[in-house]
Order: C-alpha cells, then sequence, then structure tokens
C-alpha cells in the first residue's frame, strides 16, 4: 500500500485514537522498585492435562497450526516459530503472520517459488484465522530469508520481518546474497510477496521493530551482547523502501554507555530513573562487515545487553534486554518519544521469576505480557500497572522458548508459540478479571 505523507498521519491519528489516553503504566513511573514486586495476576497456574500449556482459571487454549501441517499452497508448515501479529481481516477474521527462524542448514523451509536467497530457508507464514479462533488458511508468504526472529507491526498493516544473521556471498552456510535486512509482508498478501530488503534500515543482527504512529519513525533493536537501539527515519512515512536516514541512541552525558547494571556498571541505571537522550546517525547503514554498531558506539550511543522484543504502546516504546541486570535474568527498557527520555522500567528481580524476557507486547488491558527465553522451565510473565510481576503461561511442553505474543484486534484473543517443535496457540479467557 502507498500513502502520502497526509493519509499515514491520517491513519496514525485513528491509530492513537484507539489507544488509552493514558498510559496504563504511567503509574509505575512514581515508583522506585516497580518490576520487583511478585502478584498473582490471575490467579496460580493449573495443570494441563494435554501436557502443553499452564493456564490461570477461566482460561483456555486452541492449537492453530502445527509443524508439519498441510498449508493451503500443498507446503508443509516449516518449523522454528518465533514474533507474530496480528490485523484485521475481511469478515471478522484475523490475519496472523508468523516468523520461522530458520537457518540454511534447517530441518524445514518456507517453501516459496521467489526466493531471496535460494540455498535460504527462512521466512513467513501467513494465517487466516476466523472468529470462531479455528484456522481458515495458512501459506507461505515470504522466503529465503535466514533466522527470522522478530519484527513488528506497522500502522499500514504490514509486518516487518528481521533477519537476526549477517551473513554474506562466500560465509559457511552457502549464502549467495547479502543477509541482515528487514522485509515488509503486507497483511493483505495473498501469495508469497516479492522480498525486497530495506537496505536503509541497516545491516546488522536485526531482532525486532515497533513503529510509532505519530511520526512513521521505526525503532529497532539488534540481538548482540554489545547491541544499540535504533531509530530509523523513513524518507516518507509508510514507504520503508524509499529510504531514510538511521540513527542509535545516545544517553546525554553519558556517551558510550554500557547500561547492564553489572560489574564496574553496577547501580547506573536505577529503576524508574528517567535520562535524556539524542541521537546519531550512522552514516554506513550497509557495511560488507558487521560494524553498524561499532560505528554507533564509536560516536557515543548506548550499549544494551541483548536488545529483543520491542513494542509500541500509548505514545511509548518498550524493549528487551534479555539478559541485562545484576544477575543476567533481564530488563525491560522504555523509551518515551514526546519528551526524548529513556528510563529501566523493569529488571529481573532473580532468575525463578523473571529469566530471558525475549518478545514482548502491550496488552489491551495495559499490563505488558514478555516471553521468556531461557534455560530451563520457560513462562509468560506479565508485568501490571501496579508494577508486579506475575506468571500467566508455562511452557509444560519442553525447554523451548515461547515466543510471538499478540493480540487478535478486538483485544479477545492472545496468540503465541512454543518455538519447537512449533506450535501456534490461540488463547482466551477472563482478561478484564481483577490482577492480584
Amino acid at each position: 500500500m502507498q500513502l502520502s505523507r497526509r493519509k499515514f498521519f491520517t491513519l496514525a491519528g485513528a491509530s492513537a485514537a484507539g489507544t488509552l489516553a493514558v498510559s496504563p503504566l504511567e503509574a509505575l513511573v512514581a515508583r522506585k522498585a516497580f518490576g520487583q514486586r511478585i502478584g498473582r495476576g490471575y490467579g496460580s497456574l493449573l495443570p494441563d492435562p494435554n501436557g502443553l500449556l499452564e493456564l490461570p482459571e477461566g482460561f483456555q487454549y486452541r492449537i492453530l497450526s502445527r509443524t508439519g501441517d498441510l498449508m493451503a499452497d500443498g507446503n508443509p508448515v516449516p518449523g522454528t516459530h518465533d514474533g507474530m501479529a496480528a490485523f484485521p481481516g475481511g469478515r471478522n477474521t484475523t490475519i496472523l503472520i508468523c516468523n520461522h527462524e530458520l537457518s540454511n542448514t534447517s530441518g524445514t523451509e518456507v517453501r516459496v517459488p521467489n526466493r531471496y536467497d535460494p540455498v535460504s530457508r527462512g521466512g513467513t507464514t501467513t494465517l487466516v484465522v476466523g472468529p470462531n479462533r479455528q484456522l481458515i488458511k495458512q501459506f507461505a508468504s515470504l522466503g529465503g530469508t535466514i533466522r527470522n526472529c522478530a519484527g513488528g507491526p506497522t500502522p499500514w498493516g504490514s509486518w516487518i520481518t528481521c533477519e537476526e544473521n549477517v551473513s554474506v556471498p562466500g560465509s559457511p552456510d552457502g549464502s549467495t546474497r547479502y543477509h541482515g535486512y528487514n522485509f515488509e509482508v503486507p497483511a493483505s498478501a495473498t501469495q508469497p510477496v516479492e522480498p525486497v530488503p530495506l537496505i536503509a534500515m541497516g545491516r546488522f543482527n536485526h531482532e525486532a521493530v515497533a513503529v510509532d504512529p505519530a511520526t512513521g519513525y521505526v525503532y529497532q533493536t539488534e540481538d548482540r551482547g554489545d547491541s544499540l537501539f535504533y531509530r530509523f527515519i523513513p524518507n516518507v512515512p509508510g514507504k520503508l523502501a524509499e529510504g531514510g536516514k538511521l540513527e542509535a541512541l545516545v544517553i546525554k552525558g553519558r556517551p558510550q554507555s554500557i547500561t547492564n547494571n553489572r560489574g564496574a556498571n553496577s547501580g547506573l541505571y536505577p529503576i524508574g530513573q528517567k535520562f535524556a537522550v539524542e541521537w546519531v546517525e550512522i552514516l554506513n547503514p550497509d557495511p560488507a562487515t558487521d560494524n553498524v554498531r561499532a560505528e554507533g558506539f564509536n560516536a557515543g550511543a548506548a550499549q544494551f545487553s541483548r536488545g529483543e522484543g520491542i513494542w509500541y504502546g500509548n505514545g511509548e516504546i518498550y524493549f528487551c534486554a534479555t539478559n541485562g541486570g545484576a544477575n543476567s535474568g533481564g530488563q525491560v527498557w522504555r523509551y518515551i518519544p514526546r519528551d526524548e527520555t529513556i528510563d529501566l522500567f523493569v529488571e529481573s528481580p532473580s532468575r525463578d521469576d523473571l529469566e530471558a524476557p525475549d518478545n514482548i507486547v502491550v496488552a489491551p488491558f495495559g499490563d505488558l505480557i514478555l516471553c521468556e527465553d531461557g534455560g530451563g522451565e520457560n513462562y509468560l510473565r506479565g508485568v501490571t500497572p501496579q508494577g508486579e510481576l506475575y506468571n500467566f503461561a508455562r511452557n509444560a511442553l519442553n525447554s523451548s522458548e515461547l515466543c510471538g505474543a499478540c493480540f487478535s484486534p478486538d483485544g479477545k484473543t492472545m496468540f503465541v508459540n512454543i518455538q519447537s517443535p512449533g506450535i501456534i496457540f490461540a488463547i482466551w479467557g477472563p482478561w478484564s478479571s481483577k490482577r492480584g
């Protein structure tokens, strides 16, 4: 879809009007230890007789898709599910776009005739889900990319899928093209889209993106221990392929800051304290070698400890630093564009309470939902407006990560994956009930 600047901001205004006028998490600002208290949430998690997903009382799930199921295009569902987003479809359907984090040597692949790189197996599939939460169809919508980890939805109705890989022609994995790019998949697509790398957005170990509908700026995370936090200012809002400017975040007065709150950096960033930020331009966003973050850091940009999931909500951008924090259990940062500040929003109080937050979503009822990607049991953890962490779901099947959490346009259904063996769930229940 092509948008004029006027049309883009009309849509952005409509999107903003559909959210809460005040941040549902704004009450946390005054707390000194939010993200440190443990609450009941929706109550205790109940054993699942199917041994798949434990949920609180009153909630239930349905499996929409599994790796190996036959899709509408005649191909099997590929594996290694990851980030997702949901969009409104016709006749009260939901369009769900799912990433598949597959490498060039993975055992499954996203099969499309128009691959970006003929040897690469990653990409996306699109699901059409009926109002009864039943799968209508699923098909491959982009292919030939590597390790499509997360991404993010756009206000103009598309999914940006991110390559978490920077292979080049001649790499040991056999790649024949440069990788490390974002690609766009319209929710309206009914067949595989032409894979166009969004080169100006940068070539690096992409993880996820979030779009500010008020400006069209795209914020990006990078899954590296020395990652930066980026923003992309498009030349034309809504037309990312037409280029723009890539920048990295600098914390004012603290150039080259390392934000993990460990070792020599212990206590540098107390929870809830706001810091002013500015931005430096990345002059070479598409280098032959993987050094975008080095250019930004040398110019003063701050480092975050494995930037992963990111989500826009009510004028604020939340993103995870998966192994940040004193115990390396993870952090959630909040960037507020309207006043150009950043603050540490949540830091793991212990690995039992929060370990390795990866994908993140701002729920329609105001909480954050964090998907864990730790080494043992993995949960969906919630963060309430009162600043309490709670358990919402547990992977009862295995130690694979939970990922791709997102909500249907009507807010009644959460979708989430168990990455391996690759299962997509629809979850529903009493979302509006009081969380203790």
